[in-house]
């Protein structure tokens, strides 16, 4: 690492004032402060409130992902040597766990490398043509984009998403810090809307599921979506509703441990709650965030399963189940708890989230061609975040104004 300080010192003349390369200085500078702790100081007065910068905020919260990181590569091996194995075409007792971790990392890397460089690439670009620092905020971000993917998604694809989410997510609203919407949930609306064949369906969550006669990938929330307005004694349905009973392929034990079909990073609630723990742990989470969008979730949940028509079985699932399955506790820790889109103030988190609870189960439910609510409540929440402060601030102003005249 000294050799490489040393080297780093001797080119940095030609990027600072009057250098040959000094419009490219945003891109050194982005290159050193990754690898080294600046070693330039403030020349005056400081307000220092804690030693966590925005550098260390986004390294915690990477570290929350690694358990879903992990484990998502290994259920992204998991799931497709299963489907293998139900064709005849494999024996699951001769894979080993680390067979199913080294497939998935094989297949997930491209997708993380082509989220880095292309993201980066633009953040550099933006930043040489503003003459701005390149901020850390895209370091996170570059990680949930392909953890929310599915794993076969085109990396073509990827990487215009990835740009979609940049320059229209973030840099049109004055880059990090200022974005009005989450930019990685901005990524998976661009890819849904513009090819939602890649998005949606049976066939797209499981590593060559299409190219497999017999195969299906289908998530929970798919099957659950095929199950509506049906005849709740018609065997089919039968058949597709025991797969959510305690020895089903899509049980609350399964859908609690991860180990069914959906994106790389949203199947295991554990690994979901160590991320959640560790956000919570550092103060980088907002815990009524979490907290309100659960119970809002669990709330309309609850609703609909005492309401539920007998001719809709996604209506009557156990709340609790519900909640374990699709994005929602992915959305919940790491998307609606984005510091930036998310509500300011202490009741404005707690109105916040419970809404997006609210709006995740019922867009799910009444919407059955894209059965996951997830993406678009907190986008529609991350617009409507500003309003809700707005009127919080504004009632407790009028609650000091009536108690400023109560007083006189």
């Amino acid at each position: 690492m000294k050799l490489m300080r040393n080297i780093l010192k001797k080119i940095k003349p030609h990027f600072e004032k009057e250098g040959a390369l000094h419009s490219l200085y945003p891109a050194y500078d982005a290159f050193e402060t990754f690898l080294f702790v600046p070693n330039h100081t403030s020349q005056s007065g400081t307000h220092i409130r804690d030693s966590v910068d925005l550098k260390r905020t986004m390294v915690i919260v990477i570290i929350a992902l690694l358990p879903c990181l992990f484990f998502g590569m290994w259920n992204t091996g998991y799931q497709y040597h299963l489907q293998l194995a139900s064709t005849g075409l494999n024996d699951m007792i001769s894979v080993t766990n680390w067979d199913n971790f080294l497939f998935g990392f094989w297949k997930f890397m491209p997708l993380v490398i082509v989220s880095y460089v292309v993201g980066l690439s633009v953040e550099f670009a933006f930043a040489v043509n503003r003459k701005h620092q390149v901020n850390e905020g895209y370091l996170v971000t570059g990680m949930l984009i392909p953890l929310t993917m599915p794993i076969d998604v085109p990396l073509w694809m990827l990487a215009l998403a990835v740009i979609f989410a940049v320059i229209i997510g973030k840099e049109v609203f004055g880059g990090t810090g200022m974005n009005i919407l989450n930019p990685a949930l901005t990524a998976r609306a661009f890819i849904f809307f513009a090819y939602p064949t890649k998005m949606s369906g049976d066939k797209v969550w499981v590593h060559s599921a299409d190219k497999i006669d017999g195969v299906s990938g289908e998530t929970a929330l798919g099957q659950l979506a095929s199950m509506v307005n049906v005849n709740p004694n018609d065997e089919t349905i039968i058949s597709k509703m025991s797969e959510f009973s305690s020895d089903g392929a899509y049980s609350l034990y399964n859908s609690f441990l991860g180990i069914i079909p959906g994106s790389v990073g949203e199947t295991s609630v554990i690994a979901i709650m160590f991320g959640a723990a560790i956000l919570l742990f550092t103060g980088v989470g907002s815990f009524r965030i979490m907290a309100s969008m659960f119970l809002g979730g669990l709330f309309m949940a609850f609703i609909f399963n005492l309401v539920a028509p007998d001719t809709n079985l996604f209506m009557s699932l156990d709340p609790i189940h519900q909640l374990c399955i699709g994005s929602f506790l992915f959305g919940m820790v790491f998307m609606a708890t984005d510091p930036v889109s998310a509500a300011q103030t202490n009741k404005g988190k707690i109105i916040y989230g419970f809404l997006c609870g609210v709006l995740s189960v019922l867009i799910r439910v009444f919407n059955p061609a894209y059965p996951e609510g997830v993406m678009v409540a907190i986008l529609f929440m991350n617009v409507m975040a500003p309003l809700i402060d707005h009127y919080v601030i504004e009632a407790n102003i009028n609650k000091r104004l009536k108690r400023l005249k109560v007083n006189e």
